[in-house]
């Protein structure tokens, strides 16, 4: 399941993330890759020790703890550092699929890996997120501000960039439910129980649907 999350920080948080990204110290990307991915890597993020780096990190993973839709689709239990990267003119990330396991003193799994845009689509050129899936390749590049979301197993890359500077916030998730067939079922039966609470209120038929959800999230979360 790949979904697109919009507005997900507030005018005041992009704001202010972008101008102390304008001033960070960057290195090369090829530092947290894996050992065949870094051979594929050509960009740049920001210094793990910079300044900047936990102030930033925690403005984005707050806007992802209030954002509702992140919450329902990522059931989320444990969020990767944050990483952000910068390409700038002929730079790159070559097909790779991302670590299974990630971290050595809090080991995470990635169940699910993210890109917030942190730049306009207008400001650069090429720059596009390419996901393989089995109904072909999906190639990505939203608006400034939206986030797509979508499974850490598959095959992808990032498309050269031709012009300009592609800034973003990449991230993994360890969920509560590792199968992701699971998950979907969760969020389907969350969005409608949602919309029809927005219809009609508090009804037996939420009440049972709220009961499934609640009891097949028993069921298959590992706490």
């Amino acid at each position: 399941m790949i979904i697109n999350l919009a507005n997900v920080l507030s005018e005041h948080e992009l704001e202010s993330i972008n101008l102390q990204l304008a001033a960070g110290e960057f290195v090369s990307g090829a530092t947290t890759a894996g050992w065949y991915a870094r051979l594929v890597k050509n960009n740049t993020q920001l210094s793990s020790q910079a300044p900047a780096q936990e102030n930033l990190e925690a403005m984005v993973k707050t806007a992802l703890n209030r954002h509702e839709l992140f919450q329902m689709a990522a059931l989320p239990k444990t969020l990767s550092p944050i990483l952000f990267s910068r390409y700038g003119p002929g730079m790159h990330y070559g097909l790779h699929v991302d670590n299974a396991i990630m971290g050595e003193s809090l080991p995470l799994r990635s169940d699910l890996a993210f890109t917030l845009f942190l730049s306009s689509p207008a400001s650069y050129g090429g720059g596009e997120l390419v996901i393989e899936t089995h109904q072909g390749e999906q190639a990505i590049k939203l608006d400034i501000n939206q986030m797509v979301l979508y499974p850490a197993s598959t095959l992808h890359r990032v498309e050269p960039i031709r012009t300009g500077v592609r800034l973003a916030a990449i991230g993994w998730v360890q969920s509560l439910v590792r199968d992701a067939s699971y998950r979907e079922i969760l969020f389907d039966l969350d969005t409608v129980r949602r919309a029809m609470f927005g219809k009609e209120g508090k009804t037996p038929e939420f009440d049972l649907l709220t009961k499934t959800h609640a009891n097949l999230l028993r069921q298959w979360a590992e706490l």
